[in-house]
């Protein structure tokens, strides 16, 4: 058991510094992120089993607010999992430019789950506002509380240490959506920790409504982000990269326009026509455009620049 534990940290270690010496090597990068797609799934159901015991033990439907909200995070962690498995599916007859947008179809729905699992807390809490119910083991629960929010809290700094070496907006959005947990948590513990000062239950749901307006909004925000890169959004980020490195060219090409970005999946697809001397041969042409691409890739590996050349004289009519 004890060699197995020390192999499975040594090939962690191993892959770790592999990927600092080959950041584009896909095959690991992409093993990397099912990985911590997989574990974002097993803590949440274990954080959901700890969040039930504490509110058994408390009786408050705060935590009851916060333990459904992990339903949806294992809902949503599932999803995840199952789309980045699709995205990295290579291009084919039917998807020529891959399987990437199905990340953003994913991260869409997640946002739908959040919003219905606020309306489920509010009417959990609606039933409790002018109904007293004692609430007991308070601290102990807190202190059960605390345990899931650690396992949640580690997950999410995982999963964003994971989605910037991948470029994953699937990652990113669960580790963002599990961080949104944490605080929320926080919030609650305040809030029962007051409900023990004062005795004013009413609190309890009082702490319940505020959850599920700081998930809905959090749902809200997913799905509109979704449907705006669903739209293919232009990339402000990525076009003014782009227009660092066109910088540098400009002793050789004369300008540049219709610069175009949208994002599929982990990158963006990007277009733009350079304007050259007609007298310009069709290899140096070429030449230009690989080390423009070149240069593209070192500032950033998630960038795929398609470019068209115009001749002079086209620009001045």
């Amino acid at each position: 058991m004890q060699k197995s534990c020390f192999f499975s940290v040594l090939q962690s270690l191993v892959i770790k510094q592999y990927l600092k010496a080959n950041p584009l090597d896909g095959t690991l990068l992409t093993m990397k992120k099912n990985q911590a797609a997989l574990l974002a799934i097993i803590g949440g159901l274990s954080v959901f089993a700890i969040k039930l015991l504490a509110y058994f033990i408390s009786n408050s439907v705060a935590l009851l607010s916060d333990a459904l909200e992990s339903v949806v995070n294992i809902v949503a962690s599932v999803m995840m999992f199952f789309s980045i498995y699709i995205s990295e599916k290579p291009p084919d007859d039917t998807h020529n430019y891959g399987h990437q947008k199905i990340e953003d179809i994913s991260s869409g729905f997640e946002g739908i789950f959040i919003i219905v699992a606020a309306l489920l807390i509010v009417n959990a809490a609606a039933g409790r506002l002018f109904v007293s119910v004692e609430l007991v083991e308070l601290n102990l629960a807190i202190g059960i509380s605390v345990i899931a929010t650690g396992i949640n809290a580690g997950i999410s700094l995982l999963l964003m240490r994971t989605s910037k070496e991948s470029g994953s907006i699937a990652l990113e959005g669960d580790a963002k959506h599990l961080l949104s947990d944490v605080i929320s948590t926080a919030g609650v513990w305040v809030g029962l920790i007051i409900v023990q000062l004062t005795g004013w239950q009413v609190m309890d749901a009082l702490l319940a409504f505020l959850v599920a307006t700081l998930i809905a909004r959090m749902g809200v925000g997913l799905v509109i982000r979704s449907l705006r890169r669903l739209m293919d959004q232009s990339c402000e980020e990525e076009e003014n990269t782009i227009k660092n490195v066109l910088g540098r060219y400009n002793d050789i090409i004369i300008e540049y326009h219709d610069l175009k970005t949208r994002r599929q999946g982990n990158y963006v697809l990007a277009e733009v026509h350079l304007t050259v001397e007609d007298s310009m041969s069709v290899r140096k042409a070429h030449d230009i455009i690989d080390l423009l691409e070149e240069d593209l890739r070192k500032e950033s590996k998630f960038i795929e620049l398609t470019v068209h050349i115009d001749p002079e004289t086209e620009l001045s009519s």
